[in-house]
């Protein structure tokens, strides 16, 4: 009696955003491979999942006219069914009917916290229902998923929790993301032990917010510190954290810095640098206590790479908190800088407040974006000559040419290299060039 062959059914995933977005995506992706799905392309694929940004008007408009691409594309065929998951479905009460009528044919739309049912949503949608809509009632641990990766991978994500505590007035987000869920410390650490055995070698750990983390007792830096004592070879990012992280937490902060495998990287989002406009975005922080905090960080870690966000023509921004922010990114001088201009999103207060035209928004981008770049041609000349150890991570710009992070996660490009990506290799940098810094190997 012959068995009936079973035809592999495929999916692909198309995916917008920040770091959390991707490591749902490969939670997705897991998920499905378990259940014994194929991934493929888009146009070859079955089921197509988008996984959906929404933190900024920009963004949105970008996967919106994607969707309607995708639904002009594809409405005539009754055999692809397309799934929209993200942030972007549920950012405000009305958005979900926005997602339908853009994309009348789509299969379903799902919460951030219904990935471990996409096999039996697939099930119902291979029967027949359609326009299905799915909002978990429950915030799950999603550090329990453990990823399997292709071999040639070699960086992992790792969310350690979702949701924040803060009540931003311009962010969406948290409507879509909910309140702060830490994730279970002995899940976490399994999950990174899980991937470091398969071969990867850079970890970041994500969440809206990691500053925010804690379980029972447990504080950010006791669940980096059993990160980094995981007997394997690897660098550590931390994500991104508040600001008032390092006012009140000053000292788990330097503690994380002095680990060997933690980056000395720090994303912390400023977004202003006049305390008037922080207090209107209800920041609950003041720009003279961060940059106190900031200027003994440098003096302790003078290699650090700081990284921050500024959002340009906040409502009642004048001319004067403008310019504070000018003053603010010519003293701290960082090494990356991501100046968005403000648009109002949905659900949020400052969409009420009193806008600021959109050509003078435009005109303070520009300017901003013209300071950090000017303080780009000094910023890495204390690199000259330095000596260490860089992970290998990719193919660089040009031939024969590789692409590396030192434990300060800097741009670094080797020449002629022939050996395997993933390794890690001793170097001296011989040149900066703006941002990225050229090395030999030792």
């Amino acid at each position: 009696m012959f068995k009936k062959k079973i035809q592999a059914v495929t999916f692909a995933i198309e995916t917008y955003g920040c770091t959390s977005n991707t490591a749902d995506s490969n939670i997705i992706s897991n998920v499905l491979f378990k259940s014994g799905y194929t991934e493929t392309t888009l146009e070859g694929a079955e089921f197509v999942i988008i996984n959906t940004c929404a933190v900024k008007q920009q963004t949105e408009n970008k996967i919106k006219s994607r969707l309607k691409e995708l639904y002009n594309t594809y409405k005539k065929e009754a055999n692809k069914y397309f799934i929209i998951a993200g942030c972007l479905p549920h950012i405000g009460p009305n958005y979900i009917d926005v997602v339908k009528k853009i994309i009348p044919n789509f299969s379903a739309i799902i919460s951030l916290d219904n990935l471990n049912d996409l096999p039996l949503i697939f099930q119902d949608i291979k029967s027949g229902k359609t326009n299905l809509v799915f909002k978990s009632k429950r915030s799950i641990d999603k550090s329990t998923f453990l990823i399997e990766h292709p071999k040639e991978k070699i960086t992992g994500i790792l969310p350690i929790s979702e949701g924040c505590l803060g009540s931003c007035t311009y962010c969406c987000v948290k409507n879509a993301r909910g309140r702060l869920n830490c994730y279970n410390p002995i899940n976490i650490v399994e999950n990174v032990k899980h991937q470091l055995k398969q071969g990867i070698k850079q970890i970041y750990l994500t969440s809206q917010d990691c500053s925010t983390y804690t379980y029972n007792n447990t504080r950010l830096v006791d669940l980096v510190r059993e990160i980094v004592h995981l007997d394997y070879k690897f660098f550590l990012r931390i994500g991104m954290l508040n600001p008032r992280f390092i006012v009140d937490n000053f000292d788990q902060l330097i503690s994380m810095f002095k680990l060997d495998k933690v980056y000395q990287f720090l994303h912390i989002p400023i977004q202003s640098g006049s305390d008037s406009v922080l207090k209107k975005m209800n920041r609950s922080y003041i720009i003279s206590d961060i940059a106190e905090k900031l200027k003994i960080l440098r003096k302790e870690f003078p290699y650090i790479t700081i990284s921050t966000d500024i959002i340009c023509g906040f409502p009642g921004e004048t001319e004067e908190d403008f310019n504070q922010t000018i003053d603010l990114i010519k003293w701290l001088k960082p090494e990356i800088l991501n100046v968005s201009k403000f648009t109002p999103r949905p659900g949020t207060k400052a969409k009420s407040m009193e806008q600021v035209n959109s050509k003078i928004i435009k005109k303070r981008s520009t300017i901003l974006s013209n300071v950090f770049r000017e303080s780009l041609s000094k910023i890495n000349t204390n690199w000259s000559d330095w000596e260490g150890e860089i992970l290998i991570l990719h193919e660089g710009t040009t031939s024969n040419q590789a692409f590396g992070r030192n434990i300060a996660y800097k741009n670094i490009f080797i020449e002629n290299f022939k050996g395997v990506f993933g390794s890690f290799v001793n170097a001296r940098i011989y040149k900066a060039e703006g941002f990225n810094l050229f090395a030999e190997l030792i």
